[in-house]
């Protein structure tokens, strides 16, 4: 494929075509009553991030889906393709679907803010505990929060969040704390950054929500958080789906959220993707090996 611009991460100066594109979108979307909060080019070229406003779970799912499909039509309508894949080439940076997660109580008030919290970011005992179920069963939905072949290829990146960790501000770990606005209660939230741009949103949320919760429920102790080296030291995710949906198949909690049948079909498909993708002969293979071997 050939990119509309070169531009990097907060470029300001891409061509009229990339930054035309961005804008059309945003006001078709605004049009469809789907508000965005923030757009900017991000670090590869012809990549771009529009960050939709915060709503509860099944609104934003909804969103996501329409959202998803306005972006191909925009698109298509200036005479280029969009695309949601995870890892697009080699030589760009993936496309993640960062999730900003807070929980909300009946009188609206966000259980997650605590402004005593010792550790300075504002985090209560149920944020932390739920930081805590988001890690402890992050290998066990990764082939539901990214669920393809090539999903493994953005985390096998070395920017990626790759990391069973959280911290303040390294790309690098799955969990972040955002430190924008930490006196404002409504700001204090958790931020997964290890789904990918094609996930599925329903999936997704439920089975990241349902970790969240049993880490709550089962009041899960939170480390530190990871920096420099420590973030390098912390265990990996999954490598690849087919790895990633063993460790799905064995998981009581994500058979529970997902139901019996929703669940085997799941592992069933994934298992026929990655069958399918180990019996192909790649063109890297060819170009390496035909004229050596």
């Amino acid at each position: 494929f050939e990119p509309l611009d070169n531009a990097g991460y907060f470029d300001l100066t891409t061509d009229d075509h990339a930054s035309d594109l961005r804008r059309d979108t945003i006001l078709t979307l605004e049009k469809m009553s789907i508000p965005v909060e923030y757009s900017h080019h991000e670090s590869s070229p012809s990549q771009q991030e529009i960050d939709l406003r915060y709503a509860d779970a099944l609104s934003i799912a909804d969103a996501l889906m329409t959202y998803r499909l306005v972006v191909k039509e925009v698109a298509l309508d200036h005479g280029v393709y969009a695309t949601f894949m995870p890892k697009p080439s080699s030589d760009v940076h993936g496309s993640g679907m960062h999730l900003h997660q807070s929980l909300f109580d009946e009188c609206g008030a966000n259980v997650f803010h605590e402004p005593d919290d010792p550790c300075g970011l504002n985090l209560s005992k149920t944020a932390k505990h739920y930081i805590a179920g988001l890690l402890a069963y992050a290998p066990e939905y990764s082939a539901i929060t990214n669920q393809y072949v090539n999903s493994y290829k953005r985390l096998a990146a070395p920017e990626a969040p790759n990391r069973i960790c959280w911290s303040h501000a390294s790309n690098k770990t799955i969990v972040r704390v955002p430190a924008y606005r930490p006196e404002d209660e409504i700001a204090t939230r958790v931020e997964l950054s290890l789904p990918d741009a094609a996930a599925n949103p329903y999936l997704a949320f439920a089975v990241t929500l349902a970790a969240g919760l049993r880490g709550i429920e089962d009041e899960l102790e939170l480390g530190d958080p990871a920096d420099g080296d420590d973030v390098l030291a912390a265990p990996r995710m999954p490598s690849t789906l087919s790895q990633a949906l063993d460790l799905l198949e064995g998981s009581t909690l994500m058979k529970d959220v997902l139901g019996d049948r929703l669940f085997d079909f799941l592992l069933s498909s994934g298992r026929r993707e990655c069958e399918a993708f180990d019996r192909h002969v790649s063109s890297w293979e060819t170009d390496r090996f035909f004229s050596k071997l």
